[in-house]
């Protein structure tokens, strides 16, 4: 459905200028019924000035005539030409991040580049909504707050959501696992396990014997202590 420009202003140009039912222009309007009835008695919207419709291009004449004479029909707005293309085309408004966790970035950084280096810079800054220059400052040790910045989960942050966080780190994950098949770089089946000394050029020991603590003085000095 087409979205309606300023529906309040549209509901009252709708109420003054039509004969139209509430319900048929809150369903217009994307408004609730009692909305429509509170503009047309005052206690809503009051001083909003109306709002045509069809000089606006969403209603043509004819559409408002119909819905007069008819109380169970919908208004359609119109849909204007390639209206469908500019929405796909439009790109998404960067992640805003409030005043009082701008703060708290640096740390998500650092997090995400010590826990997840698989993840690029351009998918950590749409995530935590930094850019690349300071993500850069992170990593390279040369942002201004160096020494204070500890590495934090942006979950915990509050910077993301777990869903997010996770999706882009399986997206990261299956990228290196196809790029690691196309070099021919098979997954090790051993994870980072400890293995035996006779792997790693270690010979075991034997233990030491327990050496029994010394009871007098000749087993400590091992000779008598002379007299004078």
């Amino acid at each position: 459905m087409t979205e309606i420009l300023m529906p309040k202003a549209t509901a009252v140009w709708l109420i003054d200028n039509t004969s139209l039912s509430f319900k048929q222009i809150a369903d217009f309007c994307g408004l609730h019924p009692l909305e429509v009835k509170g503009i047309a008695d005052g206690d809503v919207a009051a001083g909003v000035r109306g709002a045509d419709p069809i000089s606006n291009g969403q209603l043509t004449r004819d559409e408002i005539g119909r819905a007069e004479n008819d109380g169970n029909y919908a208004l359609t707005a119109v849909e204007h030409e390639h209206a469908d293309k500019l929405s796909h085309n439009k790109k998404k408004a960067p992640r805003y991040t409030p005043l009082s966790r701008r703060q708290d970035r640096p740390d998500a950084i650092a997090w995400m580049v010590r826990n997840h280096p698989e993840i690029p810079d351009s998918q950590i800054a749409k995530l935590i909504g930094t850019t690349k220059t300071t993500i850069n400052a992170v990593r390279d040790r040369t942002h201004w707050n160096t020494q204070n910045i500890k590495p934090v989960d942006p979950v915990a942050l509050g910077l993301c959501a777990q869903s997010e966080l996770d999706a882009i780190v399986q997206k990261a994950a299956e990228k290196k696992r196809r790029e690691d098949a196309a070099k021919g770089i098979k997954p090790e089946d051993e994870g980072d396990t400890l293995k035996p000394a006779t792997e790693t050029g270690g010979a075991m020991r034997d233990p030491e014997p327990v050496r029994k603590a010394p009871e007098t003085v000749e087993e400590l000095f091992g000779e008598s202590p002379k007299k004078d």
